[in-house]
């Protein structure tokens, strides 16, 4: 059986490639899975997906009626996929529930250590042999407030990170891990995470009670001075409103690798086309904002457990298993 892999990346191809060998033939696209690219899964019962396909309920109807029985999505997050019409059209998608929670909390502290010491900046001066340290002024991360919402795997691996600086530990999260309590952490209230905190990371994940977690409101109970770093999920943020208030001049520093409109953005070369998106093209002219392109997971260690961890769920469907990765079962 020929798999058909929407959203791969050039460096992500051979990895795909090897997993699947020995066990089915892999075809890896670049092109990502939509309303216009669906009928390129024409007659293939298992396709594969990255989080920016759009699985909605136009492109299910059309992946059903050309013959596709299974949905192999290769990440955590699944709001890009209509489960319900899924389900009523018999088809069987799968997840990976888990991989390197360690790729993402390094890179949310690259972000955040990025923003406070200005490390974009003084690499773009220092190229143009401009050696001045005015404007490059950071602060100590020890002695210092984090505040963490979502202490699940990912937000533990950060916590770790901020207990070793030396750090005051705040969490909020619906259920608490005890590990985070063992390191030190408190877990307060959102309003007074907000209050209290000099760094704020997001690690929940977009469900439509965490939609713009981070709102108008709880951006103006946030320090003048904080800095926000949110490797999640871009709507966890309501961007218009948090550039609105960078506008205003508050804030150290925001790190963001997710953005909420990047679908038919992030993974693609624009930089010979007129963004028309002009939140976006606000925010990025900012210069205490750093926007990276959804790369927190991409690491060789979290790219090959989800690779395989996709292999193992697509072998589980043509054997008749069920495994706990399984969003809607085969019917």
């Amino acid at each position: 059986m020929e798999i058909l892999a929407f959203g791969v990346q050039s460096d992500e191809k051979p990895l795909i490639e090897r997993a699947f060998e020995g066990h089915h033939e892999v075809r890896a696209l670049d092109v990502f899975l939509n309303v216009d690219t669906a009928p390129i899964a024409a007659g293939h019962e298992v396709i594969s997906t990255s989080v920016n396909c759009d699985l909605g309920a136009e492109v299910l109807a059309g992946l059903a009626a050309g013959g596709t029985r299974m949905v192999a999505q290769r990440s955590t997050g699944f709001n890009n996929v209509d489960l319900q019409v899924a389900e009523r059209l018999g088809l069987t998608v799968a997840r990976v529930s888990s991989y390197s929670p360690y790729s993402v909390a390094e890179f949310a502290w690259a972000l955040a250590m990025a923003v406070n010491r200005r490390v974009v900046r003084a690499s773009t001066r220092t190229r143009d042999f401009d050696f001045r340290l005015d404007g490059l002024m950071g602060r100590d991360m020890h002695g210092r407030t984090v505040g963490v919402l979502g202490t699940g795997k990912i937000g533990e691996a950060f916590t770790r990170i901020a207990h070793g600086f030396g750090m005051r530990l705040l969490g909020w999260d619906v259920v608490e891990n005890p590990a985070c309590r063992e390191l030190g952490m408190t877990y307060v209230p959102k309003e007074q995470l907000l209050a209290e905190s000099d760094l704020i990371t997001l690690h929940v994940p977009l469900l439509p009670e965490t939609r713009h977690l981070i709102d108008a409101e709880a951006l103006k109970t946030m320090r003048d001075d904080a800095i926000l770093v949110n490797s999640s999920r871009g709507g966890l943020v309501d961007t218009a409103a948090l550039v609105a208030e960078l506008r205003a001049g508050r804030f150290t520093g925001v790190g963001l690798d997710v953005y909420e409109a990047e679908a038919g953005l992030f993974f693609l070369d624009k930089s010979l086309e007129a963004v028309d998106d002009d939140t976006l093209a606000r925010l990025v002219t900012f210069p205490n904002v750093l926007v990276t392109s959804h790369q927190a997971y991409y690491t060789v260690d979290a790219v090959g457990q989800i690779i395989k961890t996709t292999v193992d769920n697509v072998l589980d469907y043509t054997a008749g298993r069920r495994s706990a990765n399984v969003l809607v079962p085969r019917s």
